[in-house]
């Protein structure tokens, strides 16, 4: 399975760029109900990516997926970086053993469930699982980039009415009720960026 080098360039340029213009929300998101650094992680691990981008477009997919995974979690601080890298890690892994049989929301949501694993969570528990799962349902149901790039904002915003379940937010409680997660937050960034840009890019 190869992914057009030139679109995975393109993929993860978007990305870093996106994260890069919303780092300081980002940190100021996890200033309420964390350490205060997620935004500087998640640009660190986007850079490194950004990085290797030539090596890494070359590659069949499966392959530059695994690699993306490895370098987050190489380079992405606190937790963000294992489940950022599971989730890319796991999906390289499932795309590699279908070849192209593998229905991508099937092997997104082995991915999914490969990191609700890592990080003893599940939906509900106010972290980016909020995100990826309602985005896996919409791809499974072939929705249009457009209702998944909303699917993706909503799904950010509900994690404002939950109560924090994992990580250092959970030590508030009830009060990081009325916080959006900043790796919900992070992760709808970069759904939207990466649904936008295919919209416009991807061969037709």
């Amino acid at each position: 399975m190869q992914a057009e080098p030139v679109l995975l360039a393109g993929l993860i340029e978007v990305c870093r760029a996106t994260i890069a213009a919303n780092s300081d929300h980002l940190c100021e998101l996890d200033r309420a109900i964390g350490d205060g650094d997620h935004g500087t992680n998640m640009q660190r691990g986007c850079e490194a990516v950004s990085a290797e981008e030539a090596t890494v477009s070359s590659l069949p997919l499966p392959d530059a997926l695994e690699r993306i995974g490895l370098t987050l979690v190489m380079s992405i601080g606190g937790a963000a970086g294992p489940l950022y890298g599971t989730l890319l890690m796991e999906m390289g892994r499932e795309l590699r053993k279908s070849d192209e049989g593998q229905d991508f929301s099937a092997a997104l949501k082995q991915a999914i469930d490969a990191v609700a694993r890592r990080g003893r969570s599940h939906p509900g528990d106010k972290t980016l699982l909020d995100v990826l799962y309602p985005v896996q349902d919409a791809l499974a149901h072939r929705s249009p980039l457009t209702d998944i790039v909303r699917r993706a904002e909503l799904s950010a915003t509900f994690t404002a009415a939950m109560k924090a379940m994992r990580g250092r937010a959970a030590y508030l409680g009830e009060r990081s009720i009325g916080h959006v997660d900043p790796g919900a937050s992070s992760c709808a960034l970069l759904t939207i960026a990466i649904c936008r840009y295919l919209e416009e890019h991807r061969p037709a």
